[in-house]
């Protein structure tokens, strides 16, 4: 059984944006020496997250659009407080929700050695409340 974790630095560029990884976890694939097997793809990050969808820049607009939708920055949350465990202001609850709710992360099987997927699905790290530098991890698992 080969078991690889590869962690992956991102720096964004917008507050919001969905970054197009999908080149970055076929390669981690295809050097795994994995030949059948799973990969696994996870945000490290409560304020972004990963979907799969087809990978065109209107859908892209399309979601950031409708998230933002579904939670205004300006909204009444409850994180919008003086946080007394950490000593510091919460103000980002719409990004943590458009976390919860697009996900964190993202599976695909691993046959003859690379990423099994739909034509059309790419593999986005979405920014909620960047730009900043994020990390990511790919981990594959398998026979080889």
């Amino acid at each position: 059984m080969i078991i690889k974790l590869e962690r992956i630095k991102l720096q964004t560029k917008k507050s919001e944006e969905a970054v197009n990884i999908t080149p970055q976890v076929e390669e981690a694939v295809r050097n795994s020496g994995v030949k059948n097997g799973i990969v696994n793809v996870l945000t490290l990050h409560t304020s972004s997250g990963l979907l799969v969808t087809e990978g065109i820049p209107c859908l892209e607009e399309d979601i950031l659009t409708h998230f933002s939708r579904l939670f205004p920055e300006d909204e009444n949350y409850h994180h919008r407080r003086y946080l007394d465990y950490d000593g510091r202001l919460g103000f980002n609850a719409d990004t943590h929700l458009k976390s919860v709710i697009g996900g964190i992360q993202c599976m695909f099987p691993v046959e003859n050695g690379a990423l099994v997927k739909g034509s059309r699905q790419t593999i986005y790290f979405m920014e909620y409340d960047g730009p900043l530098e994020r990390t990511y991890v790919i981990q594959i698992l398998g026979e080889g």
